[in-house]
């Protein structure tokens, strides 16, 4: 599983994003949402981006941000994507991609069957295609909550673009999680965590290696 891609979610400083690189994960996850413990500000988020190692794309988390707010991100943070997090309807994605220029992840939460239909929305429009764990009712965060959701519901299944799974991942379900969806692709916040937004350099090293396997 050594061409598995991994994303490693919601790094707030220079030491996390070095472990991420030094255990090759492919992406790391700024987040500009401020209600999460792992948010960082547009001028934290410029520091880190540009100083991080060129072969590591950065990607921008945004939940349901306005052009205002877009425009002062993509102005002083070299990103490499744009992951959209909230309700935003296949025009706004289509929109976004157009106006920035950027390649768009669109996140799409699933806890059960009838959820995947949202995913053909998107198909069209979305780069990539981030499956997530819906939040639990009443979850102050879209993401991040540390919940799986079941993985059988997405074995044989496979879209026309690049899609990654996350929902729960930790180094020590990651392996069954690939092995029951198929996916290529995955992405992890809480699962290399000690609280809530505080990194921890020997789980990302963990979680990577068990990913790639």
């Amino acid at each position: 599983m050594s061409d598995i891609r991994v994303k490693i979610c919601g790094l707030r400083d220079a030491a996390t994003i070095k472990a991420a690189a030094d255990a090759r994960a492919v992406y790391i996850g700024l987040n500009f949402f401020p209600k999460s413990p792992r948010s960082v500000t547009i001028a934290e988020a410029a520091a880190l981006a540009i100083d991080a190692p060129a072969d590591l794309a950065k990607v921008g988390l945004v939940v349901n941000a306005d052009d205002a707010m877009l425009d002062a991100i993509t102005a002083d943070v070299p990103l490499d994507m744009l992951q959209l997090h909230g309700a935003e309807s296949p025009e706004r994605v289509a929109a976004v991609k157009a106006r920035y220029g950027l390649p768009v992840m669109k996140v799409v939460g699933v806890a059960g069957p009838d959820d995947l239909v949202a995913i053909d929305r998107y198909i069209k429009v979305a780069d990539q295609i981030l499956v997530d764990a819906k939040p639990p009712k009443g979850a102050n965060l879209p993401g991040g909550n540390g919940v799986t959701f079941d993985w059988d519901l997405l074995a044989g299944r496979r879209w026309p673009l690049p899609w990654m799974l996350a929902g729960g991942l930790t180094a020590e379900n990651v392996k069954d999680a690939i092995t029951r969806t198929g996916a290529r692709q995955v992405d992890t916040a809480s699962g290399v965590e000690t609280e809530p937004g505080t990194k921890d350099a020997g789980m990302i090293a963990r979680f990577v290696e068990a990913a790639r396997g």
